[in-house]
């Protein structure tokens, strides 16, 4: 039993491993992500076209009501809210993860989360009809609990659903699809079609359809099989939905690893966020996840795309046709993030995350040389484009995915709700504070900003290289005791338990020790 089970174990994989993605999986990915996170990605950047005809309507309506033009500094204010609501319902958002997806379940949190976004979608389409632009700042604020739930639960009931060697590609599916509602909105915002003063209430409202279709598609598909194992302790249902989604009677392997984890959690009970932040047993998980999350978002990406429109411009785009440049900025972000989905599972995550990382990191120290020397050397306006277009390539491929992903592999099941409410919580806030904080750096540091997103890429990738582990085709119970060993815990207890109970198979123990070996 003891070696058999290891070669039994590798047999399956690589007999599984051609067959494992099917249709049923496919399609709960497609569904899940085009139904949630692609909502996310058009919420953030829907009002940026249709900006001057928002801002024209609230001076309009201020008017109406009032009978006094808006003051130009309230104006900002308003704006400034509407604008920066979004992430902070996304913060509120975050806070919701935890309870909701263990009483609720994955799915079941995916079908309550519609109800948001449907509803602020009907708000913000009638708002202009109903004269009220305060209904719109509401709607960004709904929009963002409603993003905050999806950012989260989406990877994780995917990460769960996956099999070991698909993980990662799954993972990654849901910010491909944020990707392209980042693209989709800007497509529709262009002046010719939606981005005009009779159009952006439709632009705002079309949100709702996506939810719509995953409202009627959704429950038609299984739960995750491990919160019906784990959570529920309902294991004839959770072997149902293992079989239709690997497609085959034979999933004993999984259940068994299941169990596995069902059991080493036990002890433990359910984490929540105070006990997450305290047990030493997850320390490093923790730490782990929170400066990924904040070296995602601190990154500058929303800087990158703020200062791309400018930087063009410098370089002799006409201001008109600046828009169809930021079309392609968002095109060649899906295509990246497309790649990745198809390399994260040969070149693993660690890898990813650095070249990520660094591909950020040196983009933005030279974006800031270009940048100071554009208008004493003709050609550094072109290198700065160059650098905006690595920069997108560089946070496609690794710092916009790849932590998600390593949310779901790092944590078992007690702990992971919890998990995704920190790292979901530490996303939005740094997103809230990135908006808040950059139009003031911008305004002091001018293009030096860029250099502490430099350094903060820099922080990140030092980190990342002497602690993350890779975590490419593991268990979840083989990547807990990687980060035993590096929490310091556990693993005298594993090799009292080799000696006590021979019946723990040796090649646990042996894979235990090649793993702690590759940190």
């Amino acid at each position: 039993m003891k070696l058999e089970g290891e070669k039994q174990e590798s047999s399956d994989y690589n007999e599984g491993s051609k067959g494992k993605m099917t249709l049923l999986l496919a399609l709960v990915a497609l569904i899940s992500a085009f139904g949630s996170s692609f909502q996310y990605g058009y919420n953030v950047s829907v009002i940026n076209s249709p900006a001057p005809y928002m801002q024209d309507f609230y001076n309009q309506t201020y008017f109406n009501r009032s009978g006094v033009p808006m003051d130009s500094g309230f104006q900002t204010l308003l704006w400034s809210l509407t604008v920066s609501m979004y992430p902070l319902g996304g913060f509120f958002g975050s806070l919701m993860v935890w309870p909701l997806v263990n009483n609720c379940g994955r799915k079941g949190t995916l079908l309550i989360n519609n109800l948001f976004s449907i509803a602020a979608a009907i708000l913000m389409g009638t708002s202009e009809l109903a004269k009220t632009f305060e209904v719109i700042i509401l709607s960004r604020v709904i929009m963002g609990i409603y993003a905050g739930l999806a950012s989260n639960v989406v990877p994780m009931f995917l990460g769960e659903m996956s099999p070991k060697n698909l993980r990662g590609a799954i993972g990654v599916v849901p910010q491909l699809f944020i990707t392209l509602g980042i693209l989709v909105a800007q497509i529709l915002g262009l002046n010719s079609i939606l981005g005009n003063a009779k159009g952006w209430p439709v632009l705002l409202g079309l949100t709702g359809i996506p939810s719509l279709i995953q409202l009627l598609i959704l429950p038609f598909f299984p739960e995750s099989p491990r919160y019906l194992l784990i959570q529920k302790g309902n294991e004839e249902q959770a072997r149902q939905a293992l079989q239709k989604l690997r497609g085959c009677d034979d999933v004993d392997d999984e259940m068994e690893e299941m169990r596995q984890e069902d059991q080493s959690e036990k002890e433990e009970g359910h984490f929540s966020v105070l006990s997450l932040c305290t047990f030493r047993g997850l320390r490093w998980q923790l730490i782990s996840i929170v400066v990924m999350m904040m070296g995602q978002q601190l990154s500058g990406v929303n800087a990158v795309f703020y200062y791309a429109d400018r930087i063009f411009q410098s370089a002799g785009v006409d201001s008109n046709n600046v828009q169809y440049v930021t079309v392609s900025i968002g095109a060649i972000n899906v295509v990246m993030t497309l790649l990745a989905v198809f390399i994260v599972e040969s070149l693993g995550r660690r890898m990813l995350l650095l070249a990520g990382f660094g591909l950020c990191c040196v983009s933005c120290a030279v974006l800031t040389l270009a940048l100071n020397l554009q208008t004493t050397v003709s050609w550094m306006s072109y290198l700065s484009i160059v650098c905006v277009i690595v920069y997108i390539i560089g946070h496609a491929i690794g710092a916009s995915p790849i932590p998600f992903v390593m949310i779901t592999e790092m944590f078992l099941q007690s702990s992971r709700p919890a998990a995704f409410m920190v790292g979901g919580s530490v996303h939005w806030l740094c997103n809230f504070t990135v908006g808040l904080v950059f139009l003031y750096m911008e305004a002091g540091l001018g293009p030096y900003s860029f250099l502490i997103f430099c350094a903060i890429c820099l922080a990140t990738i030092v980190y990342i290289f002497f602690i993350v582990p890779e975590t490419k085709n593991k268990t979840f119970m083989e990547i807990n005791r990687i980060m035993a060993k590096r929490n310091k815990v556990e693993i005298q207890e594993d090799k009292e338990e080799c000696e006590d109970f021979p019946t723990v198979p040796r090649w646990q123990a042996e894979k235990k020790e090649i793993s702690s070996s590759e940190l």
